[in-house]
């Protein structure tokens, strides 16, 4: 590993607009609290409730596990900058929040396509689905989402480790994203980014294979539905998550897109704000509010609690 001379970084966040710090900052507070309490929320039904728990709700689980970890990644040091003048993180602070962030963000990608692949299976093999989706496999592609997510965040952590900091020490962003972080490099970037294009770009068209492709094998399905019943009942089941879907790899798609140059560092900090505070809080809410029986037990809990205290 090479020694750098840089031991801090500044985080530049939203200085350059200090009458809206106020306002960002209740913004931003109040999705972070939503963000907690609903993903917190969907776990806990998750477990009481006795009919949440076929693979797709194990699946959801883990999903929201996964914003609540990832929301806890940048909205905390976002909302602290926002507040005081030393908007400084440390080194291994700062290398600490790009490998959490990047993990959550790597693995939740994978999360999805494994919920497409089990939308798959409901909707095309609705008799076998139990048996397909054993509890055994559910815990293997859980456990292989996470392992890689793991694995390629190391990866990249590690090329970013590698390289020597001798100054500037000001990252123009609220947090440690990757090329922020690599525009503050003086050494030569060359092997970290090819291993950022080639870990990124093969992680994104894996999942979004296995995305598509169930989605085809999902459509072609419902097409070939008699009834109009089973038709509604097959869209609904893949309404929410196929909303999850755009949102997430829309955003990711808009990063990739943006060129890399000082004009557009606005456009990549509003776009990295979609991803992680309001992404984490909209999954919840989509997933939740389409879906009857956890909107059922939350109810049923809320009632139970208002009953007790009354």
């Amino acid at each position: 590993m090479i020694i750098s001379s840089v031991t801090t970084f500044i985080l530049l966040g939203f200085s350059e607009y200090p009458h809206l710090q106020v306002p960002l900052f209740l913004m931003f507070l109040a999705i972070y609290t939503v963000t907690l309490v609903g993903n917190w929320c969907i776990i806990v039904v998750i477990r009481i409730n006795p009919k949440l728990q076929a693979p797709i709700y194990f699946f959801l689980g883990h999903l929201s596990f996964l914003d609540f970890c990832y929301s806890n990644v940048f909205t905390p040091k976002l909302l602290e900058n926002l507040l005081v003048e030393d908007r400084t993180i440390s080194f291994k602070g700062c290398m600490a929040q790009f490998f959490f962030g990047c993990t959550f963000v790597i693995t939740e990608m994978f999360m999805l396509a494994v919920m497409a692949y089990d939308r798959f299976v409901a909707v095309c093999n609705p008799l076998l689905y139990t048996v397909a989706m054993s509890r055994k496999l559910c815990a293997l592609l859980v456990a292989g989402t996470y392992l890689w997510g793991g694995l390629c965040s190391l990866t990249l952590t590690y090329s970013l480790l590698e390289l020597s900091y001798c100054g500037p020490n000001i990252i123009n962003h609220f947090g440690c994203e990757y090329s922020a972080i690599l525009s503050l490099a003086c050494s030569d970037p060359t092997f970290t980014q090819m291993a950022c294009l080639v870990i990124s770009t093969f992680s994104e068209a894996c999942s979004l294979l296995v995305i598509l492709a169930s989605y085809v094998f999902i459509v072609v399905t419902i097409i070939r539905m008699p009834s109009a019943g089973g038709l509604r009942k097959a869209f609904s089941t893949c309404a929410s998550h196929l909303t999850a879907i755009t949102i997430f790899h829309g955003i990711i798609l808009l990063l990739y897109c943006v060129p890399n140059s000082n004009s557009s560092w606005l456009l990549v900090k509003v776009a990295t704000v979609c991803f992680t505070v309001v992404i984490p809080m909209l999954n919840p809410l989509i997933y939740s509010l389409r879906n009857k029986d956890v909107k059922e037990t939350v109810r049923s809990v809320i009632n139970a609690r208002l009953h007790s205290h009354s």
